[in-house]
């Protein structure tokens, strides 16, 4: 869609809080990837074309009239849910949980991965200077990572376990870091994610095998700690990890799941029940923004070692088929013609 077009929108009766982005650096999520393969995620069915990416960031080209918080040319990242009504939700400051709320690349909501996008200027935040715009992106898989620390009760001493290291296990080990963790393992069959791991400040990279045991791994993590962890962190939705994550956590401690897996899926519940280990759900994020900004600003985290492989635009197909076969880690794509900085 031409720039043209899509600015006679900000003058438009309804749309006058709209800014008209350049979008500059969108990263490519697994959900793009699994609607692109499968055409759907759960009862999110993709019936019309859609345009895909929700990790991104952009210049501000134009503004509607009654914008107050943003001027050409500022760069902003962009918060892909934006609520469509003031409900329960969104007025307890949990607008995620809204079941009307809009979000880019999730049907019928087209996404923006494109040159020019249109978004809601309160849901777009100004980058300072010393934040890039491939930083301003990965503020997305950032904010998961931060909603997660948050529903765990992350906090100075928390020992901590992070089931799998692909980008959401890796941004759940930066968050977790950065609130104070003392000590994080992080479990992967992929011995290269946990080199990055490693890197990243992982105490305990912990390679697992398809075959082990539940229990078994449950045990070895509590060899590693010296105890069983306090909270634990599930980002792969599969079953025997999630039954790890229960039986591996400490009496009292928290459970919080992330990954997406099965509809139904057996867990060892009663063993949870005797020992008082909540088990706490993740949808996304709210209120992350501020914090994820200030996290990269001040340097306290580190998304650049993140990005693993970039493409323009034109080659889109290309990075998606690179992200499907489970090369790097991030994926990015680069938007901006003129220019292809980070």
């Amino acid at each position: 869609m031409e720039k043209e077009n899509l600015s006679v929108v900000l003058h438009s009766q309804g749309d006058l809080r709209l800014v008209l982005l350049q979008m500059h650096s969108v990263g490519i999520c697994g959900s793009d990837v699994h609607y692109w393969q499968n055409g759907r995620i759960g009862d999110f069915v993709v019936k019309k074309p859609m345009v895909l990416g929700h990790e991104a960031a952009g210049r501000v080209v134009k503004v509607g009239s009654a914008v107050k918080n943003l001027k050409e040319g500022d760069r902003v990242a962009v918060e892909p849910g934006v609520p469509r009504e003031m409900d329960e939700f969104f007025k307890s400051g949990n607008y995620n949980l809204s079941p009307t709320i809009f979000f880019c690349a999730t049907p019928p909501d087209d996404g923006n991965l494109c040159r020019f996008y249109k978004h809601s200027a309160n849901f777009c935040y100004k980058l300072p200077d010393n934040v890039t715009y491939e930083e301003g992106a990965l503020i997305e898989p950032l904010s998961v990572g931060i909603h997660a620390c948050r529903r765990a009760g992350v906090t100075l001493g928390s020992s901590v376990l992070i089931c799998g290291a692909g980008p959401i296990g890796l941004v759940c080990l930066l968050v977790a870091k950065a609130m104070g963790a003392s000590q994080v393992v992080i479990t992967d069959l992929s011995a290269d994610r946990l080199v990055m791991a490693k890197e990243l400040g992982a105490d305990f990279p912990l390679t697992v095998k398809r075959e082990d045991g539940p229990e078994e791994l449950a045990k070895r993590v509590e060899g590693l700690l010296g105890a069983q962890p306090h909270i634990t962190i599930e980002c792969t939705g599969v079953e025997s990890s999630v039954q790890t994550a229960i039986y591996a956590t400490r009496p009292g401690g928290v459970v919080v799941l992330v990954g997406l897996g099965a509809a139904m899926t057996t867990v060892p519940l009663l063993n949870a029940a005797l020992r008082e280990v909540d088990i706490r759900g993740v949808f996304r994020y709210c209120n992350t923004w501020p914090m994820a900004i200030a996290m990269l600003a001040s340097k306290k985290v580190n998304v650049a070692p993140l990005v693993t492989h970039r493409f323009p635009l034109e080659q889109a197909v290309q990075a998606f088929e690179t992200t499907r076969q489970g090369h790097g880690v991030k994926i990015m794509l680069k938007c901006d013609k003129t220019d292809q900085n980070p």
